[in-house]
């Protein structure tokens, strides 16, 4: 196998101009580079990456970390990543928090035994020993789809929750429902739970004054099928006249549609359900679902980039981004005229 001393004596240059030419970096004429870059393709060079990286101090590999979330949102996020990180000559090191088995910290650590020049956390609250360790370790570091008001030095991407909640709920009062419940995740989560708790209570009090009474809303362990299925059926027995469903994800209320299904509970002519994501599967569900689009794809390009720009010194040019969400109507909720 051809070495860079090789090339550099075929062509008849230093080591460092090799180096320079291969990699594109100023220092050598464009006829010294396209010399260089021919005679490596003749024999054969490929750079040794691991050597690369003692060079440059860098691994051109990012880290992810993603807790027990939807698959299918997780997918979105890693495909939004991995684009940003292959036009950037980046590889990625993707990890899963899990309960009781594999924590964030662990992770964090494996990360930075890896060497990787940054970290995404996904979906998950930044505790103060996250925090201190990225720090301590001055690991780069950019929250997707989670933001932390305590420390507020790290940027993050997300879509205002709340917001987005509201306006979902708002949709429904527009179609004409009143009797509204909600399928949510759990009200302790400060991420994805209790933001759209609070702005499906506030769309009601603003728009049916009324305050929202407990047997509206049931709490879910998660944001997957099963949860939506299980608290579709609890939500029904505690509040049997309602007329339309607010599910937090999509995989809950396709979950709430197939527990519909084999209660013979007709979507929508008897009960409306909206979802919150607009993944792929709300297009193919029986009927299609009626959605808050998150742009989940472009969140994560979004996070990416700001990645890089503090890997590669760029800091100034880096700041936080609330993306917009939009409602998608389907076929899931029914007008009441």
């Amino acid at each position: 196998m051809s070495t860079i001393l090789d090339v550099a004596e075929k062509a008849k240059v230093s080591i460092a101009t090799v180096s320079r030419a291969l990699n594109n970096q100023p220092g050598c004429s464009e006829e010294t580079r396209k010399k260089v870059m021919r005679i490596a393709q003749e024999l054969g060079y490929e750079p040794n990456e691991v050597a690369r990286s003692l060079i440059n101090k860098k691994t051109n590999t990012i880290g992810v970390i993603i807790p027990e979330i939807s698959s299918l949102l997780s997918s979105e996020f890693i495909n939004g990543i991995d684009a940003i990180a292959k036009q950037e000559s980046s590889n990625l090191i993707v990890t899963y928090t899990k309960s009781n088995i594999v924590s964030t910290e662990e992770n964090l650590k494996m990360l930075h035994e890896k060497r990787v020049d940054g970290i995404i956390l996904v979906s998950e609250i930044l505790r103060k020993e996250y925090y201190d360790y990225i720090k301590r370790n001055n690991i780069p570091c950019v929250l997707l789809s989670t933001k932390s008001a305590e420390y507020a030095s790290v940027p993050y991407v997300k879509v205002d929750d709340y917001d987005a909640s509201y306006a979902a709920t708002n949709y429904l009062i527009k179609m004409g429902h009143k009797k509204i419940g909600l399928i949510s995740g759990s009200s302790a989560d400060p991420i994805a739970g209790n933001p759209r708790i609070e702005g499906y209570k506030k769309a009601i009090s603003d728009n049916l004054h009324m305050e929202v009474e407990e047997k509206q809303i049931v709490s879910g362990n998660g944001f997957g099928f099963d949860d939506g299925r299980n608290k579709f059926i609890q939500l029904m027995k505690q509040y049997p006249d309602l007329s339309a469903i607010f599910c937090v994800s999509d995989e809950m209320a396709i979950g709430a549609i197939s527990a519909a299904y084999r209660l013979g509970i007709k979507i929508p002519e008897d009960v409306s359900i909206m979802g919150y994501d607009n993944l792929k599967i709300s297009e193919m569900s029986v009927p299609p679902l009626t959605t808050t689009a998150q742009p989940l794809v472009k969140m994560a390009e979004k996070a990416t980039e700001i990645l890089f720009k503090i890997i590669n010194k760029k800091a100034d040019d880096v700041h936080s981004i609330i993306m917009p969400y939009q409602i998608i109507e389907r076929d899931s909720v029914k007008k009441i005229k």
